[in-house]
């Protein structure tokens, strides 16, 4: 028998999907790594998992506890599943330019949900260090600090870049990945160059974000905006410092848009926009590369958090992105 003993047994372990309408469009194996199927519905379940375990061994989160974060939403999302599962209550701060879709959802996951203005990090009233400085003053609370607590990093390095090296029996090209935090990114690559120094390793990156520039340059200059969400930073984090990066590839809004609804009209698969700005870079790596090579990048989470948004025509045109 496989049974999967609670929700904190069910992350991970998620398929590869050959996304088929770009892999023939290329002549590359373009596969996608199914995160929007662990049970939190995205590829962070693994980052808060980590983050809360680590806390627990290290005695800093006690029974009945909370854990404190500044999220743009799929962190908190993970994070407020694993403390219903484990007796811990949850606060999350959030800027007020995400989707109402996951507001909504960590509220009704039971997590105290405080909405900040959305202000650059360098900014005191930044909302990674507005939860940074709450927690500080609760009782037997963490932050869990996914931009720089390591744990989020030893997730992926520990699962999911062994779980692509075995899927794809090593025979991998090229990793390439959006970064928020740089958890995901790092690990897999850090991994994978473990495995195969050979093995490519991109940042996929939106426009208004700084690693595209200082992958290209060694300096961090901001240019345009994204509707992306979640994703792009404007400094290094803790979890991207000494993580290989081999190039960067950067992604428009009206690439991952078209992306995104490639995948769902062509291969089936109802995608979040960060979704669009991986795929975008597998692609466009793939004609930089030629046919032939085997390219993986993740398919963080669904299209149900962006419905009123990116899956709505008025709201794109307004965008200027019908």
């Amino acid at each position: 028998m496989d049974i999967k003993h609670g929700f904190v047994d069910a992350v991970g372990n998620t398929p590869l999907i050959r996304l088929n309408s770009f892999s023939e469009e290329t002549g590359c194996e373009i596969l996608g790594k199914a995160e929007f199927l662990n049970p939190g519905g995205s590829v962070k379940d693994r980052a808060a998992l980590y983050i809360i375990q680590e806390a627990e061994k290290a005695g800093t989160l006690q029974p009945g506890g909370t854990v404190v974060e500044g999220t743009a939403g799929n962190t908190g999302i993970g994070l407020a599943h694993i403390c219903n599962a484990k007796g811990y209550k949850c606060l999350i701060i959030i800027p007020d330019t995400q989707s109402q879709e996951k507001i909504d959802l960590l509220r009704t996951l039971g997590a105290e949900v405080r909405t900040v203005p959305a202000v650059p990090y360098r900014d005191a009233n930044n909302y990674v260090k507005l939860s940074g400085r709450l927690a500080s003053e609760m009782e037997n609370a963490i932050w869990a600090n996914q931009f720089d607590n390591l744990a989020n990093r030893r997730a992926h390095y520990e699962t999911t870049g062994r779980e692509i090296w075995e899927q794809t029996d090593g025979k991998i090209d090229a990793w390439v990945a959006a970064t928020g935090t740089g958890g995901t990114y790092a690990g897999v690559a850090m991994f994978l160059k473990d495995q195969n120094p050979q093995v490519r390793c991109l940042v996929a990156d939106p426009m208004g974000s700084g690693l595209y520039s200082y992958v290209k340059t060694g300096t961090i200059t901001l240019e345009g905006s994204s509707i992306t969400e979640g994703i792009g930073n404007s400094r290094i984090t803790a979890n991207m410092e000494g993580a290989p990066i081999d190039d960067a590839i950067q992604i428009d809004d009206p690439t991952a848009i078209k992306v995104v609804y490639q995948l769902l009209q062509k291969d089936g698969l109802f995608m979040g926009g960060s979704v669009g700005i991986n795929v975008g870079a597998a692609v466009a790596l793939a004609k930089q590369m030629g046919p032939g090579h085997t390219i993986v990048t993740v398919l963080c989470d669904g299209g149900s958090r962006y419905q009123s948004r990116l899956y709505n025509p008025q709201w794109l045109a307004e965008k200027g992105l019908a």
